[in-house]
């Protein structure tokens, strides 16, 4: 079984749930490996991988509550980018409150996580066996992520295309309005941007722009 497992979840009382689940794996506990932001998550792979005794796995979630002092990875899809590019190797599963089948789907594809999970009623028993699963090199999809009848549908227009594929690239959206305007788009303000950001967002059903742009790049929209 796994014996050095990274936690990376900001509600105390779901954080202290999965220690105990981690306990009854006979993974033993550490207060180090347990953090509420998503820095810190890094930071510890850093750390242990330079002291050669690497983590073997990541629990995250995929949404983080903004606090203070402000976070450079305010989610879980950024910190799983983020901690492949240091450590490609580590096993990730995804434990969050979003709990449907393609927003799975595309994490899997997009960042080759191993396994995930949504909470709500079983998820004890769900975890445990996500655990056993991705320590036996298999992936795991939980039976309890909801099965969408069809696919939501988006119609793209240049707009769209043009915004997310800036973002893609690392452009800030207050930085955006230069390059729209170089490439004869308009409307080009701040508050056109995050509105129309938001409408790709509630119509797919995302919860955040990573999610938003990983399913995009997944299907060659940009």
């Amino acid at each position: 079984m796994f014996q050095k497992v990274l936690i990376a979840e900001d509600h105390e009382g779901m954080n202290y749930s999965m220690q105990i689940t981690l306990e009854n794996l006979g993974i033993k506990h550490d207060f180090k490996n347990y953090v509420f932001y998503c820095d810190d998550a890094l930071s510890r792979i850093h750390k242990a991988k330079s002291e050669n005794k690497p983590y073997e796995l990541l629990i995250t979630d995929l949404s983080f509550n903004e606090d203070f002092p402000k976070q450079q990875i305010t989610d879980g899809a950024r910190l799983i980018k983020a901690v492949k590019e240091v450590q490609p190797e580590i096993k990730v599963l995804v434990f969050s409150s979003e709990g449907r089948l393609s927003e799975a789907q595309i994490l899997f594809e997009s960042l080759n996580i191993d396994g995930f999970v949504p909470k709500g009623r079983g998820d004890v028993k769900d975890l445990k066996s996500a655990i056993q699963a991705i320590f036996d090199n298999k992936r795991y999809i939980s039976a309890n992520l909801k099965k969408t009848i069809s696919e939501k549908v988006y119609n793209f227009e240049k707009f769209d295309i043009a915004i997310l594929t800036l973002l893609a690239k690392g452009i800030s959206q207050k930085m955006m309005q230069e390059h729209l305007e170089d490439m004869g788009i308009k409307p080009n303000s701040l508050s056109s941007i995050e509105k129309q950001l938001k409408k790709m967002r509630e119509a797919l059903e995302f919860q955040n722009n990573p999610q938003l742009i990983a399913y995009c790049i997944d299907r060659k929209i940009i």
